[in-house]
C-alpha cells in the first residue's frame, strides 16, 4: 500500500473523493450543482465548462462539512470549486477562466478526449 492509499483507507471523505475522480472524466467539485450553482466561482466555472463543451459531473461540497474541508486538504487548495480531468486536478476557478481565455482549457479537454473540437 502507497502511503495516499492507505491515508485514503484512514479518511472516508478523501477515499470518496478519490474514487469519484477515478469514476468520472470531468469533475467538478463546486458549491451548489450545475443546474443550481451556490457561488459565483462555481457558476463561472459551469458556464466554462458548458462552453467547452465538457460533460461533466458536478459534487456539491455545501451538502456536507467533512467533502467541503476534505477537498482542500485532498488537493492542498484552499478554494472551491476545483476541477479535475482525467484524474487530474487542474484548479480552481481563476486558473479555469485563465487557460479558458488562453484556448489552454480546450486544448486539454480535447488532447483528453473529453470534449468537443479537433485534436
Amino acid at each position: 500500500m502507497t502511503d495516499q492509499t492507505t491515508a485514503q483507507a484512514a479518511d472516508p471523505v478523501h477515499a470518496f473523493i478519490a474514487q469519484t475522480v477515478a469514476e468520472h472524466d470531468v469533475v467538478l467539485f463546486m458549491k451548489g450543482t450545475p443546474d443550481a450553482p451556490r457561488c459565483g466561482f462555481s457558476s463561472l466555472a459551469v458556464q466554462i465548462l458548458d462552453h467547452v463543451g465538457a460533460a461533466f459531473v458536478g459534487v456539491d461540497v455545501l451538502q456536507d462539512e467533512a467533502l467541503r474541508d476534505g477537498i482542500k486538504s485532498f488537493t492542498d487548495w484552499p478554494t472551491i470549486p476545483q476541477l479535475y480531468v482525467k484524474g487530474e486536478f487542474v484548479g480552481g476557478s481563476d486558473i479555469v477562466r485563465e487557460m479558458f481565455q488562453a484556448g489552454e482549457l480546450q486544448a486539454l479537454m480535447v488532447e483528453k478526449g473529453v470534449a468537443l473540437g479537433e485534436a
